[in-house]
Protein backbone atom coordinates (compact mmCIF):
# COMPACT_ATOMS: atom_id res chain seq x y z
CA UNK A 1 0.00 0.00 0.00
CA UNK A 2 1.41 3.13 -0.68
CA UNK A 3 0.82 6.90 0.78
CA UNK A 4 0.65 10.07 -0.73
CA UNK A 5 3.32 12.53 0.44
CA UNK A 6 2.07 15.86 1.07
CA UNK A 7 4.71 18.76 1.20
CA UNK A 8 7.04 16.91 -1.02
CA UNK A 9 6.05 19.31 -4.25
CA UNK A 10 9.07 21.67 -3.57
CA UNK A 11 11.85 19.34 -2.75
CA UNK A 12 11.16 17.30 -6.07
CA UNK A 13 11.36 20.31 -7.79
CA UNK A 14 14.47 21.01 -6.18
CA UNK A 15 15.58 17.58 -7.35
CA UNK A 16 14.50 18.28 -11.02
CA UNK A 17 16.82 21.71 -10.79
CA UNK A 18 19.53 19.84 -9.09
CA UNK A 19 19.28 16.87 -11.52
CA UNK A 20 19.37 19.66 -14.83
CA UNK A 21 22.48 21.05 -13.17
CA UNK A 22 24.30 18.02 -12.64
CA UNK A 23 23.72 16.87 -16.38
CA UNK A 24 25.43 20.42 -17.80
CA UNK A 25 27.71 19.86 -15.78
CA UNK A 26 31.17 22.27 -15.71
CA UNK A 27 29.51 25.63 -17.73
CA UNK A 28 33.18 26.27 -18.09
CA UNK A 29 32.98 23.28 -20.92
CA UNK A 30 31.53 23.09 -24.21
CA UNK A 31 27.63 21.51 -23.96
CA UNK A 32 27.71 18.21 -25.36
CA UNK A 33 24.79 18.78 -28.55
CA UNK A 34 22.82 16.41 -30.20
CA UNK A 35 24.54 15.77 -33.32
CA UNK A 36 28.05 15.47 -30.99
CA UNK A 37 26.04 12.60 -29.62
CA UNK A 38 24.53 11.01 -32.66
CA UNK A 39 27.66 10.90 -34.76
CA UNK A 40 30.55 9.77 -32.55
CA UNK A 41 28.19 7.68 -29.42
CA UNK A 42 26.90 5.59 -32.10
CA UNK A 43 26.62 2.24 -30.46
CA UNK A 44 24.95 3.61 -27.27
CA UNK A 45 22.27 5.56 -29.85
CA UNK A 46 21.72 1.92 -31.64
CA UNK A 47 21.03 0.44 -28.45
CA UNK A 48 18.43 2.61 -27.23
CA UNK A 49 16.51 2.86 -30.58
CA UNK A 50 16.96 -0.90 -30.39
CA UNK A 51 15.67 -1.24 -27.25
CA UNK A 52 13.08 1.73 -27.68
CA UNK A 53 11.54 0.27 -30.88
CA UNK A 54 12.20 3.51 -32.16
CA UNK A 55 14.45 4.38 -35.31
CA UNK A 56 15.13 8.26 -34.73
CA UNK A 57 19.13 8.91 -34.31
CA UNK A 58 18.32 12.56 -33.11
CA UNK A 59 15.88 11.51 -30.60
CA UNK A 60 18.01 8.41 -29.03
CA UNK A 61 20.58 11.11 -28.42
CA UNK A 62 18.39 13.59 -26.98
CA UNK A 63 17.26 10.41 -24.77
CA UNK A 64 20.96 9.96 -23.85
CA UNK A 65 21.85 13.04 -23.37
CA UNK A 66 18.61 13.99 -20.88
CA UNK A 67 19.30 11.06 -18.91
CA UNK A 68 22.76 11.59 -17.90
CA UNK A 69 23.88 8.88 -20.49
CA UNK A 70 22.15 6.51 -18.50
CA UNK A 71 21.07 3.74 -21.34
CA UNK A 72 17.97 2.20 -19.82
CA UNK A 73 16.54 5.72 -18.49
CA UNK A 74 16.90 6.70 -22.10
CA UNK A 75 15.46 3.55 -23.67
CA UNK A 76 12.46 4.55 -20.85
CA UNK A 77 12.21 7.94 -22.93
CA UNK A 78 12.05 6.60 -26.28
CA UNK A 79 9.41 3.94 -25.13
CA UNK A 80 7.10 6.81 -23.58
CA UNK A 81 7.31 9.06 -26.42
CA UNK A 82 6.43 6.03 -29.02
CA UNK A 83 3.05 5.62 -27.39
CA UNK A 84 2.18 9.08 -28.28
CA UNK A 85 3.21 8.72 -32.08
CA UNK A 86 0.03 7.82 -34.67
CA UNK A 87 0.34 4.70 -36.76
CA UNK A 88 -0.70 5.40 -40.28
CA UNK A 89 0.22 1.36 -41.76
CA UNK A 90 2.78 -1.29 -41.55
CA UNK A 91 6.10 -1.57 -44.33
CA UNK A 92 6.61 -4.77 -45.90
CA UNK A 93 8.89 -7.60 -44.99
CA UNK A 94 12.74 -5.84 -45.44
CA UNK A 95 15.03 -8.45 -47.75
CA UNK A 96 18.22 -8.63 -45.71
CA UNK A 97 19.62 -9.96 -48.63
CA UNK A 98 19.63 -6.79 -50.30
CA UNK A 99 21.24 -5.28 -47.50
CA UNK A 100 24.01 -2.78 -48.39
CA UNK A 101 26.30 -4.36 -46.52
CA UNK A 102 28.84 -2.39 -44.57
CA UNK A 103 30.13 -5.12 -42.16
CA UNK A 104 29.41 -8.85 -42.85
CA UNK A 105 31.10 -12.09 -41.57
CA UNK A 106 31.23 -15.78 -41.24
CA UNK A 107 32.76 -18.11 -38.79
CA UNK A 108 31.34 -21.29 -40.68
CA UNK A 109 33.05 -20.44 -44.06
CA UNK A 110 36.06 -19.14 -44.94
CA UNK A 111 35.58 -18.32 -48.53
CA UNK A 112 32.04 -17.20 -49.16
CA UNK A 113 30.58 -15.37 -52.01
CA UNK A 114 30.91 -11.74 -51.72
CA UNK A 115 33.60 -12.11 -49.37
CA UNK A 116 34.23 -11.55 -45.83
CA UNK A 117 34.22 -7.58 -45.22
CA UNK A 118 35.67 -6.81 -41.48
CA UNK A 119 34.16 -3.27 -41.55
CA UNK A 120 34.23 -1.33 -38.32
CA UNK A 121 34.85 -3.47 -35.12
CA UNK A 122 36.33 -3.81 -32.26
CA UNK A 123 36.84 -7.23 -32.50
CA UNK A 124 40.54 -7.21 -33.58
CA UNK A 125 41.94 -3.89 -31.90
CA UNK A 126 44.32 -4.38 -28.87
CA UNK A 127 42.37 -3.50 -25.67
CA UNK A 128 44.66 -0.83 -24.73
CA UNK A 129 43.64 2.89 -24.14
CA UNK A 130 44.43 5.08 -26.99
CA UNK A 131 45.90 8.28 -25.63
CA UNK A 132 45.65 9.95 -29.31
CA UNK A 133 42.41 10.36 -28.60
CA UNK A 134 42.76 12.99 -26.16
CA UNK A 135 43.55 15.21 -28.65
CA UNK A 136 40.80 16.89 -30.23
CA UNK A 137 39.90 15.76 -34.22
CA UNK A 138 42.92 13.01 -34.40
CA UNK A 139 41.81 9.81 -36.13
CA UNK A 140 42.74 7.32 -39.20
CA UNK A 141 40.30 7.47 -42.14
CA UNK A 142 39.54 4.62 -43.76
CA UNK A 143 41.26 3.90 -47.06
CA UNK A 144 38.76 1.60 -48.35
CA UNK A 145 35.41 1.12 -50.10
CA UNK A 146 32.87 1.46 -47.32
CA UNK A 147 29.90 -0.63 -48.66
CA UNK A 148 29.32 -3.27 -51.12
CA UNK A 149 26.48 -1.99 -53.97
CA UNK A 150 25.69 -5.40 -54.86
CA UNK A 151 23.02 -8.20 -53.38
CA UNK A 152 24.86 -10.53 -51.62
CA UNK A 153 23.66 -14.18 -50.74
CA UNK A 154 23.17 -15.02 -47.04
CA UNK A 155 25.73 -17.97 -46.46
CA UNK A 156 23.15 -20.68 -44.84
CA UNK A 157 21.51 -20.49 -48.24
CA UNK A 158 24.19 -22.87 -49.59
CA UNK A 159 23.57 -25.10 -46.76
CA UNK A 160 20.28 -24.90 -47.60
CA UNK A 161 20.57 -26.00 -51.70
CA UNK A 162 22.23 -29.33 -49.86
CA UNK A 163 19.34 -29.29 -47.47
CA UNK A 164 22.16 -29.59 -44.25
CA UNK A 165 20.24 -26.80 -42.67
CA UNK A 166 16.63 -27.11 -41.25
CA UNK A 167 14.54 -25.11 -43.77
CA UNK A 168 12.18 -21.98 -42.15
CA UNK A 169 8.79 -22.43 -43.41
CA UNK A 170 6.67 -19.50 -43.44
CA UNK A 171 3.54 -19.55 -41.60
CA UNK A 172 1.29 -17.32 -43.71
CA UNK A 173 -0.19 -16.02 -40.82
CA UNK A 174 0.24 -12.10 -40.00
CA UNK A 175 2.54 -11.38 -37.48
CA UNK A 176 0.74 -10.38 -34.22
CA UNK A 177 2.35 -6.80 -33.13
CA UNK A 178 3.61 -7.02 -29.39
CA UNK A 179 3.59 -3.53 -28.87
CA UNK A 180 0.05 -3.66 -29.89
CA UNK A 181 -1.52 -6.45 -28.19
CA UNK A 182 -1.20 -8.23 -24.94
CA UNK A 183 1.44 -11.45 -24.89
CA UNK A 184 -0.43 -14.34 -24.24
CA UNK A 185 2.12 -17.77 -23.47
CA UNK A 186 2.96 -19.87 -25.26
CA UNK A 187 3.75 -17.12 -27.73
CA UNK A 188 5.00 -17.95 -31.98
CA UNK A 189 8.27 -17.73 -32.84
CA UNK A 190 7.60 -13.99 -34.46
CA UNK A 191 6.34 -13.05 -31.05
CA UNK A 192 9.67 -14.59 -29.23
CA UNK A 193 11.93 -12.34 -31.53
CA UNK A 194 9.79 -9.41 -31.12
CA UNK A 195 10.39 -9.24 -27.58
CA UNK A 196 14.08 -10.32 -27.83
CA UNK A 197 14.58 -7.81 -30.06
CA UNK A 198 13.44 -5.15 -27.62
CA UNK A 199 15.21 -7.28 -24.71
CA UNK A 200 17.85 -6.09 -22.43
CA UNK A 201 21.37 -6.74 -24.06
CA UNK A 202 22.92 -7.50 -20.38
CA UNK A 203 20.20 -10.30 -19.49
CA UNK A 204 20.12 -11.66 -23.11
CA UNK A 205 24.03 -11.54 -23.08
CA UNK A 206 23.76 -14.04 -19.52
CA UNK A 207 21.42 -16.39 -21.02
CA UNK A 208 23.74 -16.51 -24.04
CA UNK A 209 26.82 -17.16 -22.38
CA UNK A 210 25.08 -19.91 -20.64
CA UNK A 211 23.82 -21.71 -23.47
CA UNK A 212 27.82 -21.75 -24.32
CA UNK A 213 28.89 -22.92 -21.07
CA UNK A 214 26.53 -26.44 -21.06
CA UNK A 215 22.83 -25.39 -19.78
CA UNK A 216 21.08 -25.98 -22.71
CA UNK A 217 23.62 -28.33 -24.77
CA UNK A 218 23.53 -25.94 -27.87
CA UNK A 219 26.84 -25.65 -29.19
CA UNK A 220 26.65 -22.65 -31.89
CA UNK A 221 28.50 -21.37 -34.39
CA UNK A 222 27.88 -18.01 -36.64
CA UNK A 223 26.68 -18.90 -39.83
CA UNK A 224 26.82 -15.47 -40.66
CA UNK A 225 26.82 -12.36 -38.93
CA UNK A 226 25.98 -8.50 -41.17
CA UNK A 227 25.32 -4.97 -40.48
CA UNK A 228 24.20 -2.76 -43.08
CA UNK A 229 21.47 -0.61 -44.83
CA UNK A 230 18.11 -2.21 -45.77
CA UNK A 231 15.21 -0.26 -47.79
CA UNK A 232 12.08 -0.08 -46.21
CA UNK A 233 9.34 -0.14 -48.33
CA UNK A 234 5.65 0.91 -47.46
CA UNK A 235 2.42 -0.16 -49.83
CA UNK A 236 -0.21 2.99 -50.28
CA UNK A 237 -2.81 0.72 -51.44
CA UNK A 238 -4.98 3.75 -52.63
CA UNK A 239 -2.18 4.47 -55.12
CA UNK A 240 -1.05 0.79 -56.08
CA UNK A 241 1.99 1.73 -55.58
CA UNK A 242 5.50 0.95 -53.33
CA UNK A 243 7.63 3.36 -51.79
CA UNK A 244 11.08 3.54 -49.88
CA UNK A 245 10.32 5.80 -46.83
CA UNK A 246 13.97 4.80 -45.31
CA UNK A 247 17.26 2.94 -45.69
CA UNK A 248 17.78 1.59 -41.91
CA UNK A 249 20.69 0.05 -40.36
CA UNK A 250 20.38 -3.45 -38.87
CA UNK A 251 22.26 -5.87 -37.70
CA UNK A 252 21.59 -9.55 -38.79
CA UNK A 253 22.52 -12.78 -36.98
CA UNK A 254 22.21 -16.26 -38.16
CA UNK A 255 23.81 -18.92 -36.12
CA UNK A 256 24.18 -22.66 -37.00
CA UNK A 257 23.48 -25.02 -34.23
CA UNK A 258 24.23 -29.02 -34.06
CA UNK A 259 21.14 -31.35 -34.31
CA UNK A 260 21.60 -35.12 -34.42
CA UNK A 261 18.31 -35.77 -36.31
CA UNK A 262 16.03 -38.50 -35.55
CA UNK A 263 13.92 -41.16 -36.96
CA UNK A 264 11.70 -38.88 -38.90
CA UNK A 265 14.12 -36.16 -39.93
CA UNK A 266 17.28 -36.17 -41.08
CA UNK A 267 20.88 -35.46 -40.01
CA UNK A 268 21.04 -31.34 -40.20
CA UNK A 269 22.24 -28.57 -38.62
CA UNK A 270 19.60 -26.08 -37.31
CA UNK A 271 19.49 -22.31 -36.63
CA UNK A 272 19.07 -19.14 -34.47
CA UNK A 273 17.65 -15.81 -35.29
CA UNK A 274 18.67 -12.28 -34.34
CA UNK A 275 17.80 -8.92 -35.63
CA UNK A 276 18.10 -6.07 -34.55
CA UNK A 277 18.14 -1.96 -34.84
CA UNK A 278 21.96 -0.44 -36.19
CA UNK A 279 24.91 -2.08 -35.29
CA UNK A 280 24.37 -4.32 -32.31
CA UNK A 281 26.66 -7.43 -32.85
CA UNK A 282 26.50 -8.64 -29.65
CA UNK A 283 23.15 -8.32 -29.46
CA UNK A 284 22.20 -9.45 -32.26
CA UNK A 285 24.29 -13.31 -31.57
CA UNK A 286 23.00 -13.14 -28.43
CA UNK A 287 19.40 -13.41 -29.49
CA UNK A 288 20.28 -15.91 -31.87
CA UNK A 289 21.33 -18.43 -29.49
CA UNK A 290 18.74 -17.22 -27.14
CA UNK A 291 16.34 -17.77 -29.58
CA UNK A 292 17.43 -21.28 -30.69
CA UNK A 293 17.63 -22.55 -27.44
CA UNK A 294 13.55 -21.82 -26.95
CA UNK A 295 13.15 -24.00 -29.70
CA UNK A 296 13.52 -27.41 -28.09
CA UNK A 297 10.31 -28.44 -28.44
CA UNK A 298 9.94 -27.38 -32.24
CA UNK A 299 12.87 -30.38 -32.36
CA UNK A 300 11.47 -32.58 -30.30
CA UNK A 301 14.65 -32.30 -27.68
CA UNK A 302 14.99 -32.90 -24.17
CA UNK A 303 13.82 -30.24 -21.91
CA UNK A 304 16.14 -29.85 -18.92
CA UNK A 305 14.71 -26.78 -16.92
CA UNK A 306 17.52 -24.18 -17.46
CA UNK A 307 16.71 -20.50 -17.90
CA UNK A 308 17.51 -20.81 -21.63
CA UNK A 309 14.70 -22.66 -22.71
CA UNK A 310 12.32 -21.47 -20.20
CA UNK A 311 10.32 -19.21 -22.54
CA UNK A 312 8.10 -17.81 -20.04
CA UNK A 313 10.59 -17.02 -18.17
CA UNK A 314 12.93 -15.45 -20.76
CA UNK A 315 10.18 -13.25 -22.26
CA UNK A 316 8.85 -12.27 -18.96
CA UNK A 317 12.38 -10.85 -17.46
CA UNK A 318 13.99 -9.56 -20.71
CA UNK A 319 12.12 -6.15 -20.94
CA UNK A 320 14.21 -4.02 -18.84
CA UNK A 321 11.84 -1.14 -18.51
CA UNK A 322 9.54 -3.57 -17.13
CA UNK A 323 12.12 -4.64 -14.76
CA UNK A 324 13.51 -1.26 -13.93
CA UNK A 325 9.81 -0.17 -13.29
CA UNK A 326 9.37 -3.25 -10.99
CA UNK A 327 12.33 -3.09 -9.19
CA UNK A 328 13.11 0.55 -8.83
CA UNK A 329 9.56 1.43 -6.84
CA UNK A 330 10.47 -0.26 -4.01
CA UNK A 331 12.29 3.24 -3.64
CA UNK A 332 9.08 5.11 -3.41
CA UNK A 333 7.30 5.01 -0.25
CA UNK A 334 6.23 2.09 1.28
CA UNK A 335 5.50 3.36 4.91
CA UNK A 336 2.28 1.28 5.89
CA UNK A 337 3.42 -1.64 4.32
CA UNK A 338 6.77 -1.88 6.74
CA UNK A 339 5.22 -0.41 9.83
CA UNK A 340 2.49 -3.56 9.25
CA UNK A 341 5.30 -6.15 9.04
CA UNK A 342 6.78 -4.17 11.81
CA UNK A 343 3.75 -4.53 14.65
CA UNK A 344 3.37 -8.33 13.25
CA UNK A 345 6.97 -8.50 13.97
CA UNK A 346 6.86 -7.40 17.27
CA UNK A 347 3.99 -9.04 18.56
CA UNK A 348 5.68 -12.27 17.20
CA UNK A 349 8.69 -11.58 19.87
CA UNK A 350 6.84 -10.51 22.36
CA UNK A 351 5.00 -13.98 22.16
CA UNK A 352 7.99 -15.74 21.88
CA UNK A 353 9.45 -13.98 25.22
CA UNK A 354 6.29 -15.19 26.85
CA UNK A 355 6.39 -18.37 25.85
CA UNK A 356 10.48 -18.15 27.17
CA UNK A 357 8.80 -17.11 30.39
CA UNK A 358 6.48 -19.90 30.74
CA UNK A 359 9.61 -22.65 30.05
Amino acid sequence: MYVSVKGGEKAINNAHSWLSEIRRGDVNIAELNIKQISEQLTLSVDRVMSEGSLYDKDLSALAIKQSRGDLIEAIFLMRAYRTTLPRIGSSKPIETGKMLCLRRISATFKDIPGKQKLGPTFDYTHRLLDFKLLADGEYEKAKIEKYDDKEIPHVLSFLNKEGLIQKEIPSGKTSKDITRNPINFPLTRSERLQSLSRGDEGFLLGLAYSTQRGYARNHAFVGELRTGYVEVQFEIPELGIEINIADVMFTECESVNQFKGSKKIPAQFTRGYGLVFGQLERKAISMALVDRSMRWKEFGEEYLGVAAQDEEFVISHCDNIQATGFLEHIKLPHYVDFQAELDLVRKIREEYKKNEQRT
